[in-house]
């Protein structure tokens, strides 16, 4: 009765991001911005009464069965999700490591099954490496309790071998802690605005970035995609507004919120959303995300084929002064139709 009384005190709201989660939720929660959890390995939101897959986690189980942003989880076992809580129905799909589950998936205008197998999720924040052309290279898959220390001690290496370009890689980046994004966008702009936080009665906060970034400078490229979500639109978005960098890859998921924390007696918690934020051009990307300078798609995938990451090659291309066509998203549609 007490949980049922909090769920209906917040859907009042009409919020997706404003929930109830039960101690049991509570903990992965927590445990998933710590670094590890068992289950399919997956972000997912509740968007038009559908639990949305907004990113697969790098090395997931959900990402090798080829979950894709944007899929609809529409049964977990059997059991329909649709217009479900979204603690209720990640509750459903996560279990311990070894367990299956068999989800029902819509996608577009098809509708297939899949089964995952769970596992331990490992969420390291940051992978990097030094590319052909003397290109730095960095993925950021999260932004969790330790990533603003993961990224900087990577960073650090990069930059010793005196890079002649720098790709950041934003994709199917869920999002995080703000605190988190701000501190990171900080590495890469100098003095100048991250975002606004704008509350309800019209009052608002600014964050704003310092000169003690360790690569301000260097020629920069962020690639995102349908996956990057909340935090990641953050920092791409002021990368952009403040031209330090170029865009690259397919609009972002748009989530435009910032939510609150709050620990409850009975080890439960409460999200709740307090303001919107706006890029440093005051932009709400809430259900609109933002669109890159480049589009770039994608190859389909198929498994007898190699696959050809070609948003990371364009990205390679324009720090190395060669030409890249955009292709935006209605001439798709026009060559596929």
């Amino acid at each position: 009765l007490a949980k049922g009384a909090i769920d209906g005190m917040l859907a009042v709201l009409e919020d997706d991001h404003t929930r109830y989660l039960p101690p049991q939720d509570e903990e992965a929660a927590r445990q998933s911005m710590s670094g590890e959890f068992q289950g399919i390995g997956a972000e997912v939101e509740g968007r038009d009464g559908f639990i949305t897959v907004v990113s697969p986690i790098d090395g997931s189980p959900a990402e090798a069965a080829g979950l894709r942003p944007g899929d609809r989880l529409l049964f977990a076992d059997g059991v329909d999700l649709t217009g479900m809580d979204v603690s209720e129905a990640a509750a459903l799909v996560r279990g311990p490591a070894g367990t299956a589950v068999l989800l029902l998936i819509g996608r577009g205008d098809e509708e297939f099954e899949l089964e995952i197998v769970r596992d331990v999720v490992a969420l390291k924040s940051v992978r990097s490496e030094i590319m052909d052309g003397n290109i730095a290279y960095l993925r950021l898959n999260r932004f969790g309790n330790q990533s603003d220390e993961e990224l900087s001690e990577a960073l650090a290496e990069l930059m010793a071998e005196n890079p002649s370009g720098f790709i950041l890689d934003l994709r199917r980046n869920p999002g995080g802690a703000l605190d988190t994004a701000v501190d990171i966008a900080d590495e890469f702009l100098p003095q100048g605005t991250i975002l606004i936080e704008r509350f309800g009665n019209d009052s608002q906060r600014l964050y704003e970035s310092t000169n003690e970034g360790q690569a301000e400078e260097i020629p920069l490229v962020v690639l995102i995609d349908e996956g990057s979500a909340s935090a990641s639109e953050v920092l791409a978005g002021a990368i952009r507004d403040e031209e330090r960098g170029i865009l690259i890859g397919q609009t972002t998921f748009g989530k435009g919120t910032v939510q609150t924390w709050q620990g409850l007696s009975n080890g439960g918690g409460v999200r709740l959303t307090i303001a919107r934020w706006l890029t440093p051009d005051e932009t709400w990307v809430h259900k609109e995300g933002l669109d890159p300078d480049y589009f770039i798609p994608l190859p389909e995938f198929d498994p007898d084929v190699e696959f050809e990451d070609t948003q990371l090659q364009a990205a390679i291309d324009f720090l190395l002064g060669e030409e890249i066509i955009s292709v935006p998203p209605e001439e798709i549609e026009e060559s596929e139709g």
